[in-house]
């Protein structure tokens, strides 16, 4: 049926709404494909929900051919079986958590692991039953502190989630890597271009993860790739090439500096050369322990303490990718205060375990290396203070912001930062939900077989603002053909009746052929029609104009802006073809 202009539910406005922050977030206002409700909370138009259902039934036909079967599961969902999986705690404030009138605690659903489990719990118990991959599309919820970026970070958002269920590793990686050619092609169907990162597993658990990420100049998402090697991995899981370990016996002993006003590590190097002129001090030869505050799922806050170099600063954001579910943030006056024994601004790591101070590296801080560090006295570092000698952390972690120029861990290469838009996330979950509710299936000896599991999602509303993002111009959107809400957009400009009549007759000519067609049969004037035209992104443009005398109409390709005279009586032909 031809969609006409006149009577579809569209308004598209000419001004950016005031809340917007990314292109695509304003273009989709302003073309009419959603209107915010609330922050991270929006009602999709006609023209916005064609473009959902065509991005999730790409996904769908993809998952489908892989043999997944889809189910639905409700978003209310009760408490007990997110207790059982604690997920109830490990997901802290992002859980939207209510209350029926009896009082029962309920929340609304921000992924299906635990209700996934048990279906197939109910419904399976032999070996043979296997393997089995079930998905669903469906709405989630989660309450993001800063909901921004329109689609992107919303608290309500669509997801393509799948599991699969398995009876051995080998089969759980078998279906990773079906999942994984799956997205290969869901996302260039979409026509987006995209990377494969390493990623954390955060509060889903497992160990395998990875993400695809649409790169993208305003992308949420930090990731580097090598310039060397097919190395890309999110900033929160990247790994950096360390230096050589170093002997502890080749440094000289450690000894106590005075060093009064030295509020920075610039002033801080000043003094150690006057202290020590005998070689070249620089910031990265300074350890600056940091101090952090982190709190388990339903714990209380403890001090961490994570030491880098003196030239590098602390990621939170990937020391909090790397511990979640537990939460961080840097420590505050108050928790500082039940600790006199720490020296704000002179702390070192020689005494944090004497105290009970948990102490990481980042792997940077190499076993055997030298460092100049706080001596745990105000106005007094120590120097030569060495990692197996002096101190020992209670482990390593990737806490430095990455800079470009850092070097692949895999082949030394030279890494480089870009943003991204995370479209897809892949797990391999393995047994952690098995084993909180017993899945199992009897074995061909009559022996119970513990199930392995795999977790996998696609932001299908996010994808919307994703391929949006990559594909805009400064005219509007620039939808690719797969998933565009129509095929082509008519529009008919001149005083007369005669154009608006080719053009009708024109648009349901198409619509005969199979193509989907909008028609601007509004009472409108040629530069808003046309404004419309490339507002609303549809791929082909078909414009019925002065040409007609002529029996020719202009067809303009939206993403290349290429225009070009055709016959008006071969013109579906040649599009359809």
């Amino acid at each position: 049926m031809v969609a006409r202009m006149s009577s579809l539910f569209l308004r598209t406005l000419r001004d950016d709404p005031a809340d917007a922050e990314l292109p695509s977030h304003r273009l989709l206002v302003r073309a009419g494909y959603i209107r915010r409700v609330a922050p991270g909370i929006y009602s999709w138009l006609p023209l916005g929900k064609r473009m959902l259902d065509n991005v999730g039934a790409v996904v769908r036909e993809e998952m489908e051919r892989i043999g997944g079967q889809e189910v639905l599961f409700p978003a209310l969902l009760p408490r007990e079986y997110y207790e059982t999986s604690r997920r109830w705690y490990d997901y802290g404030d992002a859980l939207f958590r209510l209350q029926d009138r009896k009082g029962s605690d309920y929340l609304l659903g921000p992924t299906h692991e635990e209700l996934f489990t048990l279906m197939v719990k109910g419904e399976y118990s032999s070996y043979r039953d296997y393997p089995l991959i079930l998905f669903q599309i469906q709405t989630k919820y989660r309450d993001e502190a800063r909901p921004r970026a329109g689609l992107l970070r919303g608290r309500e958002f669509v997801m393509k989630d799948s599991y699969s269920f398995d009876t051995s590793d080998e089969g759980l990686a078998a279906a990773y890597q079906l999942h994984r050619s799956a997205y290969e092609r869901i996302f260039r169907r979409l026509g987006l271009d995209y990377r494969i990162a390493f990623a954390t597993s955060g509060a889903m658990g497992g160990s395998a993860s990875e993400e695809f990420l649409a790169p993208a100049e305003y992308g949420e998402d930090t990731f580097v790739q090598c310039a060397n090697c097919d190395y890309t991995a999110n900033t929160e899981a990247v790994e950096i090439a360390a230096p050589e370990k170093q002997d502890p016996a080749e440094h000289p002993a450690s000894r106590v500096l005075d060093t009064p006003d030295t509020p920075t590590i610039d002033t801080l190097v000043a003094v150690i050369k006057d202290h020590m002129p005998d070689r070249e001090w620089i910031g990265a030869d300074t350890l600056k322990n940091v101090v952090l505050k982190v709190r388990a799922p339903g714990g209380d806050w403890e001090l961490l303490v994570i030491g880098v170099p003196g030239d590098r600063d602390v990621d939170l954001k990937r020391v909090s990718g790397q511990l979640e579910p537990t939460e961080v943030d840097v420590a505050d006056p108050a928790i500082l205060a039940a600790h006199p024994e720490l020296t704000v601004g002179y702390i070192g790591p020689q005494r944090l375990a004497e105290w009970g101070i948990r102490y990481l590296v980042d792997p940077i801080v190499v076993p055997g290396s030298a460092w100049v560090t706080g001596a745990n006295e105000k106005d007094k570092h120590a120097a030569y203070v060495v990692r197996g000698r002096d101190f020992e952390p209670a482990g390593e972690l990737g806490a430095v912001e990455i800079r470009n120029g850092d070097r692949c861990a895999r082949c030394g290469g030279e890494l480089s930062i870009a943003r991204g838009i995370e479209i897809g996330h892949i797990f391999q979950l393995g047994r952690k939900y098995a084993d909180v509710f017993d899945l199992d299936a009897q074995g061909p000896d009559g022996e119970p077989l513990r199930i392995t599991m795999g977790s996998y999602g696609v932001g299908v509303s996010r994808a919307v603002s994703a391929v949006a993002e990559q594909t805009l111009d400064e005219s509007g959107l620039c939808w690719p053909a797969e998933i565009a809400p129509y095929d082509v957009h008519i529009v008919p400009v001149g005083r007369g009746d005669e154009q608006l009549t080719a053009a009708t007759t024109l648009a349901e000519q198409f619509d005969a052929a199979g193509s989907r067609v909008i028609l601007d049969d509004r009472d409108a004037s040629a530069g808003e029609k046309f404004a419309d035209a490339d507002l609303i992104g549809v791929p082909t443009i078909v414009v019925v104009g002065k040409a007609l005398k002529d029996g020719n109409v202009e067809v303009k390709d939206r993403k290349s802006g290429e225009r070009r005279t055709v016959a008006l009586d071969t013109v579906v032909a040649e599009l359809t073809a």
